[in-house]
């Protein structure tokens, strides 16, 4: 069965849980390559280094609470990548906080398609459609 997308960036500081999400969205078949960055930096940095619109990811799962630079911030800063890039891609945040602030906040961001909360499974998985 061929993956639904091609690849996947995922961006949490939380080793344990890069691990178990990379390992859930492998095992579902939701992407074929799976990368993970854990830092906003780190992620901004592998992004803007990609000039083709292949090598971008269709997906992003998003951490919010991360030391230095956190989720928003990537939101923030990934306004300025090139718009051809981004076109095709899908921001879903992953996250463990239940505040109705940082829901609506990361909400009514343009580039953030959905709100997830952590654990990842298969069946936020399964509803991730676009």
């Amino acid at each position: 069965m061929e993956a639904r997308f091609k690849r996947v960036l995922l961006i949490d500081d939380n080793e344990i849980d890069n691990f178990i999400n990379e390992r859930m969205i492998s095992a579902s078949n939701f992407s074929a390559e799976v990368i993970v960055k854990n830092s906003t930096d780190d992620s901004l940095t592998f992004l803007q280094s990609l000039s083709d619109t292949n090598e971008f990811p269709q997906v992003i799962f998003l951490d919010l609470n991360m030391p230095g630079k956190d989720g928003f911030a990537f939101l923030s800063e990934f306004e300025s990548l090139n718009e051809e890039l981004k076109a095709n891609c899908k921001i879903i945040v992953l996250s463990s906080s239940i505040s109705p602030e940082d829901i609506n906040k990361a909400s009514t961001n343009k580039f953030v398609y959905k709100y997830v909360n952590k654990p990842l499974n298969e069946k936020y998985l399964n509803a991730i459609d676009f």
